[in-house]
């Protein structure tokens, strides 16, 4: 079973360094991982509010507009949080000094 999950992670970080993943984090990746929850929600504020001004008259739609913002707010902040973590493994293989 531990040779199957090491395979398997191994297969991922071959994939990460061909997409690019060894490369230094920009600026705005940077921030991102410093701050997820943040990051999250500069995405989601503006899509609830955009929802809840398009939806006015509409009753239901006020709280499929919180549903949506609260999954998006989670999905891009779990997304900055594997950020994060892609920046602590980039210190530890010694690619990024973390400035």
């Amino acid at each position: 079973m531990a040779n199957w999950r090491r395979s398997l992670a191994d297969g991922f970080w071959a994939l990460d360094r061909l997409l690019g993943g060894q490369r230094r984090p920009t600026r705005f990746q940077k921030w991102a991982a410093r701050h997820p929850v943040r990051a999250g929600l500069c995405l989601a504020v503006p899509f609830f509010l955009f929802m809840v001004l398009l939806s006015h008259e509409e009753p239901g739609v006020p709280l499929f507009a919180v549903a949506f913002g609260l999954l998006i707010w989670l999905g891009f902040g779990l997304t900055a949080f594997s950020e994060r973590l892609r920046q602590r493994r980039l210190k530890r293989l010694g690619v990024w000094n973390g400035s």
